[in-house]
């Protein structure tokens, strides 16, 4: 059935463009037209083991990066016919929305809200709160019920923890750097973060342990531009992740990467 309202909200856009002089070929791109381009360009992190970060060869590597270098190689037929382009955490939705990417895979979380102005694919890695410890004692976040928990000041993370442990103290970071420090000098006994990111704070730092639970479900997905003339573009990326995920390609990344 043919959505009316988004239809005209679809020419309505397109009107102004024109009455403004830019031409729709700087804007993202239609399916048909990144197959003429030759390449993808895809907004990613460079900074966040396992998903995208720079290895110790200078490489570009990670979960994210792996996917992107798929899609490429199923739209081309070439695993290197995509253009990285590393953002930071606030970027991530505005290159879209500003047309200077086609796709971002960068550690987004599909909300509600996030929807209203973007698209969405199904998500590729279901990640949450989850936490790090160095004592051996602790092997569980049941036995963290009065512990003292480090978590980054200001984030999603404080309400989770609040909620699953609400008799932990806690105490506010400003930086990664900063949690390192205080569970190094033993004043805290954990620290609280995204599962991903805490993934690959125990591969750096061998000494700690991510605790099995995840205390809360954030579905990471591909970020695409909304209106009816990218329906290609969505239908084409869902059906590869629905492809990676049914053939276990998915699932062997996600390991191979050390996540849980």
């Amino acid at each position: 059935m043919i959505n009316w309202r988004i239809l005209r909200l679809s020419l309505v856009v397109g009107t102004l463009l024109l009455a403004l002089g830019i031409p729709r070929s700087l804007l993202a791109a239609e399916l048909a037209d990144i197959k003429r381009r030759g390449h993808i360009i895809v907004a990613v992190k460079d900074n966040f083991r396992p998903l995208g970060f720079i290895d110790n060869e200078g490489n570009l590597v990670g979960l994210e990066i792996d996917l992107a270098r798929r899609l490429a190689e199923e739209l081309f037929g070439d695993r290197e016919a995509v253009v990285f382009q590393p953002v930071g955490n606030q970027d991530r939705l505005k290159v879209v929305l500003d047309d200077r990417v086609d796709l971002a895979i960068a550690r987004v979380t599909a909300t509600p809200s996030r929807r209203r102005i973007v698209d969405f694919s199904p998500y590729y890695y279901l990640d949450g709160t989850s936490l790090v410890t160095k004592n051996p004692l602790i092997q569980s976040t049941t036995e963290l019920t009065r512990a003292t928990i480090a978590v980054l000041e200001g984030s999603a993370t404080i309400a989770v923890i609040r909620h699953n442990l609400p008799n932990a103290r806690l105490i506010g970071v400003k930086s990664y750097e900063e949690a390192l420090n205080v569970l190094e000098i033993e004043k805290a006994d954990a620290f609280a973060g995204d599962r991903s990111l805490l993934a690959g704070w125990v591969q750096e730092y061998p000494d700690y342990k991510l605790l099995p639970q995840r205390l809360s479900g954030d579905p990471l997905s591909i970020v695409m531009p909304k209106g009816l003339q990218y329906e290609s573009l969505r239908q084409e990326v869902d059906r590869a992740i629905a492809r990676w995920r049914e053939s276990g390609w998915l699932q062997e990344r996600i390991e191979f990467w050390g996540l849980p």
